[in-house]
């Protein structure tokens, strides 16, 4: 007896979650789908189920440096995520191999690499952060448009959900705009700039209609409370991380908008740091108190114990 031809075998139950979180997320790696679905399982496992939907031709790979592969869907994989339901992520990007091998594909990878982070944390604390949890290029006017000028715009590369779980099972939703920052062409005096058009999202509001009251600001209608900012850096020797950090937070504290706009929470944290220790750890700097380093909550070891 022959063996089946690998497209005629049937699909793994796992195999439609893979597809889904390369529908929202874009470029995964091998590593970071084996820890969103099959953290259980051996990798061998996740690599199985992908050769399978790569020989159904629902995804593809490019090759990045040491060999590790890059997946994302085809348009035929795009098609059978649209056509099991609706997404979290309703927007189709489906990249082509010359886009997944690009230069946006390193700002890719490690933004998603800050969302398993979160995901890794919430299963080992009985917390909801899944693979549907954050969501990628999350925009909102900051300004109105004006005859054929569009209305100015903050970006943020990602927004993140988590849903804590208290020991006596209140709930508690927080909400992160993600900034990633690499160093790789923005000096830190932008950086800086991007922490005040976000503190111009906080206060901005609609043009009032004569006659009509004057609107709440516009992230009302989306969030139930303002969301803090987390600014990750990546791929840059630690000392520099640092001392950008600490620049970034200068340029912010002398910033004259803040006499006017006044401020938002602010974070910052490194991609290695997050990834090995996790979001719980004290390894964040806050810009309200930079000289004590907290988690992502805001908490210090000290408060902890």
């Amino acid at each position: 007896m022959s063996a089946r031809p690998a497209h005629d075998r049937p699909l793994p139950p796992i195999a439609p979650a893979m597809l889904a979180s390369l529908y929202q997320h874009r470029l995964l790696t091998t590593a970071q789908l084996h820890a969103l679905h099959t953290p259980d399982d051996n990798v061998g496992w996740a690599r199985r189920v992908l050769r399978l939907l790569l020989d159904r031709q629902l995804v593809d790979r490019v090759q990045a440096p040491g060999r590790l592969s890059h997946w994302f869907l085809t348009e035929a994989g795009a098609d059978a995520v649209e056509t099991a339901g609706p997404r979290a992520e309703p927007r189709r990007r489906v990249p082509t191999c010359a886009q997944a091998e690009g230069p946006l594909r390193a700002h890719t990878i490690a933004v998603n690499d800050v969302g398993i982070a979160f995901v890794k944390a919430a299963r080992e604390r009985e917390d909801e952060c899944g693979p549907d949890s954050w969501r990628h290029e999350i925009a909102h006017p900051i300004s109105p448009w004006r005859g054929r000028r569009p209305a100015e715009l903050v970006i943020a590369d990602a927004l993140l959900t988590y849903l804590q779980v208290d020991k006596d099972g209140a709930i508690t939703l927080h909400q992160r705009w993600i900034e990633l920052d690499r160093g790789t062409a923005r000096p830190a005096e932008q950086l800086a700039s991007k922490i005040t058009r976000y503190t111009r999202l906080r206060y901005y509001a609609p043009p009032s209609t004569p006659g009509e009251e004057e609107p709440e600001p516009l992230w009302r209608s989306h969030y139930r409370s303002f969301p803090h900012l987390l600014i990750v850096l990546a791929d840059q020797p630690r000392e520099r991380m640092h001392q950008r950090i600490q620049r970034t937070l200068a340029l912010h504290h002398s910033d004259p908008a803040k006499d006017h706009l006044g401020t938002i929470p602010v974070s910052f944290v490194t991609l290695d740091d997050l990834t090995q220790r996790g979001p719980f750890a004290p390894i964040f700097i806050s810009a309200e108190q930079p000289e004590q380093p907290v988690d992502w909550l805001g908490q210090s070891q000290a408060e902890e114990e």
